[in-house]
Order: C-alpha cells, then structure tokens, then sequence
C-alpha cells in the first residue's frame, strides 16, 4: 500500500512564517491543473500498487480549489489508482474557504479528512502571522464542520509567537476540547530564511521566539496531551485513539509514496525525488514532456541519515535491527555516538529500540544531527 500526494500551490496570501512553495496569484491555477492531471498520466507507476492507503491534498492552500475542480482531480486520480472506503483521503483548508456550503460539499466527496489551518484562536496572534482568517472564522468554521458530519478532523496550532502568552496557548488547546477535536498538530514558530517574519526580525519589526516560552509551551502541551488522552505519536502530531494521521505516519515510517505538483517529493524505498519549484517551468516542462523531476539514489550513509531522522521523532523510535539492516557499519557508528545522548539523558533505550526522552523532544534535530553519518 501507498500514498499519493498532491501539491495545490496557491494561497489567498503569503503567511509571515511560511516558507512553503505557493504564489498567491491564481492565474496560472487551470493551467497548473491540467499539468498535475497530466504528471499523474505521465509518473503513476512510479507505484509498484495501484493500491492508495491515503491521499492527502497539501499546498499552499487546496481549499482554495472548487468543488467541480475538486471533483475532476479525483476522476483524474482514479484513472490510475484504486482506493477503498478505509483510504484516508486528507484535504488542507484554511477557516475561511469552509463555509458550512463548502463543508457540506466536501462531506459529499471523495474527503473523508479535514485539516484546518487554525493556528491560534486568537486575534493578535492571527494578525500577527497574516493569517488570512479571525478567530471568530475559525470558531464558526469548527462548529460548521461538527454539525455536517466530518469526524476525521485535525487541526494546527502555532506557539511561540511574541504575540503569544502561556494564558492564550492554554485556551487554544482548551478549544480542541470543546470542539471535540481527536487529533492535532502544534508547532513551535520557527524563523525561516527567506520569509517576511525573517526579514522584519532582521529590520528590528519583531522579535524572534523566546526559548523560555517555547519550552514552557511544550511543556505545557505533553501535559495536556496525557491529561486528554491524546497519545504523542510524533514531535509535533497528538492523536486519541483511532485518529492517528495515516499518510504522515506513513512518511515516518518511509512506506513509499508519489508527490505530484510543483515542489512535490516522492519516494520509493531507496530513491527520493522532488519537482521543480517554479509554477511557470513545471508546467512548461510537463507539457512538453521535458524534465521536471530530481531522482536520488540514496547511499548507504543518506538511507541511514533518514532512517534515524525520522524514527526518532515518532513513538516508535529507532531500531537498532532496523539500522544493522542498511549495514554493519551504520550499527556500530550509531551505537558510539548514541551513547552521550544516553549519558546526557536525551535518548533511552528499550530493549534494541532507542526513543528521546521528555527533554530529547526539545532538542529533536541536535539530537539527529549527532548521529548522523558524513560521506
């Protein structure tokens, strides 16, 4: 079983934080269309199945789509690939594009799962980010889609912001709870090159997230997460049971999936690709059938960087059977280097299986970096 990605690259406007690929001019948006249906003519078996297990639709902003293009993307999809009722069929959506209209015409769809861009319930925060909706969007959108009937329902969440308070990041995980939400994503503000908030941070316009807060929200978050029974499947991801995200704990666990769009990454088990980055050129290019799409050859050292990358950040760690696999030489580098992270009480060990403490959450990628292996 696999995963389909699809990348809409189109946002009603650019998030102060955000340093995804997406143009918020909507010119080029049928045109693109049309070249996405055309890469999935062109790169569907680059599956060994035609047997979807998810389909996620990312961006940018997918539910900026209408539902008549929405429609014919998945008539476009089931040309090539099969999927069952039990496929998690996942679309990314701001507040404001899910009108109780919008929502009911997704439930009637091939969408099974909705993930939400709240990101705060709260005003300053909201504008802070230039986010494209208010809080007052964000509490009617959630009641919109509880009332129709969507029960695979995630949200995002931000901390660290300066506009931030230990009082606001509280209340916006109380409202997971009034609104009976069974799986969310929190995020710590990051500072990435290249986007307005770098740049006002650098001109003095604002303040780059204060560590002590960021932690304390962390904190704060593991708390809630055990007090609700939400299980802390991966750094960032929280689920009750039942709810875990299918196609990211796919991506983790590296079961092989296609990127379709401009800026989408694939994988296949041992080699990874990515298409260009430019709306413009990968239309041209999947047009006129030229390359558009990077293959990797992973080497032993890179397949081993990724493994420990991504296991270490979910709950079922990192398995020393499963590094011995790629090659004895990965094992007995990684088991030297592991030990300081053991000493320093960032890593605990069970049995073969290595997962980071409480405190090696907060340090997830120093921690990966110091077991990674240079070529």
């Amino acid at each position: 079983m696999a995963g389909l990605y699809i990348h809409i690259p189109f946002c009603k406007q650019a998030c102060h934080y955000c340093n995804f690929h997406f143009s918020t001019s909507l010119k080029l948006k049928e045109k693109l269309l049309q070249a996405i249906h055309e890469e999935l003519d062109q790169r569907h078996h680059y599956l060994d199945s035609k047997a979807l297990q998810s389909i996620y639709l990312g961006g940018g902003t997918p539910s900026l789509l209408s539902m008549r293009e929405i429609t014919h993307l998945f008539e476009v999809i089931s040309q090539y690939f099969d999927w069952s009722e039990e496929c998690e069929i996942t679309l990314e959506s701001n507040p404001d594009d899910l009108s109780p209209e919008k929502v009911r015409d997704l439930f009637n769809s091939p969408i099974n799962r909705l993930s939400i861009g709240i990101q705060s319930f709260n005003d300053g925060e909201l504008q802070y980010m230039n986010r494209s909706h208010d809080a007052s969007t964000a509490h009617e959108c959630l009641k919109s889609v509880k009332n129709i009937g969507f029960e695979n329902v995630t949200v995002d969440l931000i901390y660290g912001s300066e506009k931030s308070s230990p009082e606001i990041w509280m209340n916006n995980l109380q409202q997971l709870l009034v609104y009976d939400i069974d799986h969310f994503s929190a995020y710590a503000l990051t500072v990435e090159p290249r986007t307005a908030l770098a740049s006002q941070i650098e001109k003095g316009g604002a303040s780059a997230p204060l560590e002590e807060v960021v932690i304390e929200s962390f904190r704060y978050t593991q708390q809630f997460a055990i007090d609700h029974d939400f299980f802390h499947y991966e750094i960032a991801n929280f689920a009750r049971e039942g709810h875990l995200a299918v196609h990211n704990t796919n991506y983790w666990r590296r079961q092989p999936y296609l990127g379709v769009g401009p800026s989408a990454h694939s994988f296949n088990g041992s080699c990874r690709g990515w298409n260009i980055a430019n709306n413009m050129q990968y239309i041209s290019l999947v047009n006129s059938g030229s390359h558009y799409h990077t293959v990797e050859k992973l080497s032993i050292p890179d397949y081993y960087n990724e493994y420990v990358m991504t296991s270490l950040r979910t709950a079922w760690g990192c398995d020393l059977e499963e590094i011995t696999s790629i090659s004895s030489e990965c094992t007995t580098y990684f088991l030297k280097e592991v030990e300081d992270l053991l000493v320093r009480g960032l890593v605990e060990r069970s049995q073969n299986v290595y997962k980071l403490t409480s405190d090696g959450k907060l340090f997830a990628d120093q921690v990966a970096s110091q077991l990674f292996m240079v070529e």
